[in-house]
């Protein structure tokens, strides 16, 4: 794998890096508005005109213009409230608005892991330790080994299989992770610790599939319609959520020119450092508008890292300095297109599924 060419910063350069960035920072948030606030709600709006129409669709049947279409629809309504509404509103990114509907800490998402799960594993502990080996749980989600300074286990070796099913059932995968299963079996936590948590995690599952695959289906039925027809678009449409969610949190993460840090990084770690942990850490996708609003502009990983809590619009913009400061500080701007970085990501995969790359 091609490593990366960062000069390293003394004491003082880290200081200014990360003045410059906490200066690019506070502008940004001095200039939240109106606009921005308008834009979050067109979003909501378009969730919801999609994922109606879509569910309207799929009440004629099979129908392959109108099956297809709806579940398209579904599908990306489904990925909109993801990536762009439902993530972007739990880091916080629209508190200013004061608005209960977008509040970061109330916000509960249509996908299977309860909102509160996502919030710790993720914003907390993910955002805190980014790339941080032993901290950060979302360093292939503990079933796959994707930098040589992750010790192998011969579970690694069948890990293509693993990734395929961690990415057809990616909602479940992230949403077990807050479980902590692994520490359960090593007698690290109690089932008593779990207990309350998978509880929580079944009572959202049971609200999730009784909306998707009986609400909907019992539904068509009593409107005469095909409900096999239904259901089966549900199932698809969570299927592709499932997928493209999988493909663009791993290119963010897991890229060949992606790094990884010791826990040793933390001790002492100033601003200057967290940011550019974040940066180096990161891995940002080249696209159009489509491909940003998409992926809830985490096509702009490195900006997301640097600043979770900025409304995520405001990435693009945001890049521009970021490469620019980059550039001056001597660090390279991990950016790529789509199918570029996921290569890099499947080779990883591959690659380091064995024993002989990387220590034992």
């Amino acid at each position: 794998m091609t490593a990366r060419l960062d000069r390293e910063l003394d004491s003082a350069e880290l200081e200014a890096f990360g003045q410059e960035l906490d200066a690019l920072r506070q502008r940004t948030l001095a200039d939240l508005g109106e606009a921005d606030a308008r834009y979050i709600r067109r979003v909501r709006a378009v969730v919801r005109l999609c994922c109606w129409s879509g569910r309207a669709l799929l009440m004629l049947g099979w129908f392959p213009p109108t099956w297809l279409l709806g579940t398209l629809l579904l599908g990306l309504g489904k990925i909109l409230e993801n990536m762009e509404l439902g993530h972007n509103v739990m880091h916080g990114q629209y508190d200013w608005m004061n608005d209960p509907e977008f509040a970061g800490r109330q916000y509960e998402w249509d996908i299977a892991g309860p909102a509160d799960f996502w919030r710790h594993t993720h914003n907390h502990v993910h955002h805190t330790y980014t790339n941080v080996l032993g901290m950060d749980d979302d360093v292939g989600y503990g079933v796959v080994r994707l930098f040589p300074e992750q010790r192998w286990k011969p579970f690694y070796r069948w890990q293509p299989l693993w990734v395929t099913i961690q990415a057809l059932l990616f909602q479940y995968a992230v949403a077990i992770q807050h479980l902590r299963l692994d520490k359960l079996v090593k007698g690290r936590i109690s089932k008593e610790e779990v207990r309350p948590l998978a509880r929580q995690f079944g009572a959202k599952l049971v609200r999730q599939w009784g909306k998707d695959y009986l609400v909907f289906p019992v539904l068509a039925l009593l409107l005469g319609a095909n409900a096999l027809a239904v259901l089966t678009g549900n199932v698809v449409a969570n299927l592709l959520r499932n997928l493209w969610t999988f493909l663009v949190i791993f290119c963010g993460h897991f890229t060949e020119k992606a790094a990884v840090f010791a826990p040793e990084v933390l001790e002492g770690e100033t601003r200057g450092h967290w940011y550019l942990r974040q940066l180096r850490g990161s891995s940002n996708l080249s696209g159009g508008p489509v491909l940003h609003i998409l992926t809830g502009n985490l096509s702009h990983q490195i900006e997301h890292h640097l600043f979770p809590d900025l409304p995520a619009r405001r990435y693009a913009e945001l890049a521009r300095e970021v490469r620019l400061i980059a550039r001056r500080y001597g660090q390279h701007y991990n950016c790529g297109s789509l199918w570029g970085q996921f290569s890099t990501v499947l080779r990883r995969i591959w690659i380091y599924r064995l024993p002989v790359v990387g220590r034992v």
